[in-house]
């Protein structure tokens, strides 16, 4: 049995989530002394870091997506601060994918050991990220129940407060990342920590905040290279009138104190009712295969254009209202769960509805065109990404945090190994071509070092440019890895289309005919 997982239950009789050897290892006094956030600048953490690291987490991002859509932030305002919540499937690509498409700075609350990991809690820190106990890790001993509420209830004052004075926040009301094709049962951390922010909002003469709930949409979540798309839904105004005078007084004067059950509750079974049509809301994710290849197969009959990834949803979730016949339903079921096996979907749906797609000479020319770069830059690519990929990939199929964990291993090795390695390996490169610069210019007819002149402040420049000129280069050597990796996708996704096509040609006829 592993380590996380002894059977162990709330008290409402559910399973705890299985826990990860991180997050079994609890080091309480490193999490008392997390740094607190700032609330009456612009970053809650260290402007300089939050920057950065915003910085580096959409160059890594958008290399992350072939695709990434984002719709409903004009719902944002911005006059106040806001709670996001969504349902929780991929580990840490969902809140990030929150941060980058929101307007506003996050006051950040998250599971322990974010901030006590290695690297990643440094980043955690200048983050001001605010640790939180869950009920897995407190009923499994990680710490006391005094400890544990004393931490949790000060981190959710701090994230109550920041919200108040206008910052945004992401907490993720199912408690846990999960694997499931529909909403888990919803814990109150979200509802608690707005309606104190709302408290505290009207304690101090401040519009109060609002919940809203996100749509995160990943086409296959652990691969790299997926669509994406993030629908930000209609607000859900809080009750602020219901609001205890209690609890006005003490969220405002910087204490904590529980909001009602009643006005948590309530606020929490908003927020499902409309978070549930947000999410693929179906028993298995057969289902959800299902419906795509309904919807995909109809728009080829109509002779439109192939759905987008953001219509595909729409489409499968217009699906859930409108179901098709039974007869129907069974044929494209067979077909999914069979492309799916085959890793393609309904995508690969030929024009004429009687068979999958084959070769594409128009495709084949761009992947070339993709291709070329990727190869000219390869030497580079191995020299300044080869480590990270490999260690992301290794460790993002081995760890014991689940599948949904898989990416965030790669986007944290991509991203957090590239800072740190690039630098290096961009100064060691430099300080050859300064070593060796004699070498070169008999070899190419000029210095690089000397290219200005002899002067020691013209080297410096010249070293500078060189040492700038390397760093972009690896940069570049990066991008066309992912470009080069959708070409290779592409291909390898035609064979499989190939193998698969007789055995899926007959069902793909029959349903094209039942539809039609």
């Amino acid at each position: 049995m592993k380590k996380g997982f002894d059977g162990a239950r709330d008290h409402h009789g559910n399973l705890l989530p299985e826990l990860s050897a991180s997050a079994t290892r609890m080091k309480y006094d490193k999490l008392v002394n997390t740094p607190l956030p700032k609330f009456e600048k612009n970053y809650p953490g260290s402007p300089f870091f939050m920057e950065l690291g915003y910085f580096m987490l959409r160059r890594t991002m958008y290399s992350q997506f072939r695709t990434f859509e984002t719709s409903g932030t004009e719902k944002i305002p911005n006059d106040r601060g806001s709670m996001c919540s969504a349902w929780h499937t991929n580990g840490l690509m969902d809140p990030v994918t929150i941060f980058l498409s929101h307007p506003k700075k996050f006051v950040v609350g998250g599971r322990h050991d974010l901030v006590t990991r290695p690297i990643l809690g440094f980043w955690a820190r200048k983050f001001a990220v605010q640790p939180v106990v869950r009920k897995a890790e407190l009923l499994r001993g990680g710490c006391s129940e005094e400890e544990a509420n004393y931490l949790n209830g000060r981190s959710l004052l701090n994230l109550a407060t920041g919200i108040s004075h206008g910052f945004g926040c992401a907490l993720f009301p199912e408690g846990t990342s999960h694997s499931e094709s529909h909403l888990i049962r919803l814990k109150t951390g979200p509802f608690r920590t707005v309606l104190a922010a709302a408290a505290h909002a009207k304690a101090n003469g401040r519009k109060p905040p609002a919940l809203i709930p996100i749509g995160l949409h990943f086409r296959t979540r652990h691969l790299f290279r997926t669509d994406a798309w993030i629908e930000y839904g209609d607000l859900i105004e809080l009750p602020v009138d219901n609001l205890p005078q209690e609890l006005v007084d003490k969220v405002g004067s910087g204490d904590w104190m529980e909001p009602p059950a009643d006005l948590v509750t309530g606020l929490r079974d908003q927020l499902k009712e409309k978070l549930e049509p947000m999410t693929p809301n179906r028993d298995t994710y057969s289902e959800v295969h299902r419906d795509a290849v309904i919807a995909h197969v109809h728009r080829r009959i109509q002779q439109k254009p192939q759905l987008t990834w953001r219509e595909e949803v729409l489409e499968v979730r217009r699906l859930k209202k409108e179901p098709a016949s039974q007869e129907i339903q069974e044929i494209a079921t067979r077909i999914g769960d069979n492309l799916d096996s085959a890793s393609l979907d309904g995508r690969d749906i030929n024009l004429r509805c009687d068979g999958l797609r084959g070769f594409s000479p128009i495709g084949a020319a761009a992947n070339v065109l993709k291709l070329i770069p990727f190869i000219a830059f390869l030497p580079l690519l191995i020299l300044s990404m080869g480590w990270q990929i490999a260690l992301g990939r290794i460790l993002g199929d081995r760890t014991d945090e689940g599948l949904d964990a898989r990416t965030s291993y790669h986007m944290l090795f991509g991203m957090f190994g590239s800072m740190l390695w690039w630098p290096i390996l961009a100064t060691v490169l430099t300080a050859l071509i300064v070593i060796f610069n004699s070498d070169v210019d008999s070899l190419i007819g000029f210095g690089p070092v000397c290219i200005f002149g002899s002067d020691i402040w013209e080297k410096a420049i010249a070293c500078t440019i060189i040492w700038a000129t390397m760093v972009f280069s690896f940069w570049v050597s990066a991008i066309s890895f992912t470009r080069g990796w959708d070409a290779v996708a592409d291909f390898t996704r035609w064979l499989r289309r190939m193998k698969t096509n007789s055995l899926v040609r007959d069902d793909i006829v029959k349903l094209r005919d039942l539809m039609n």
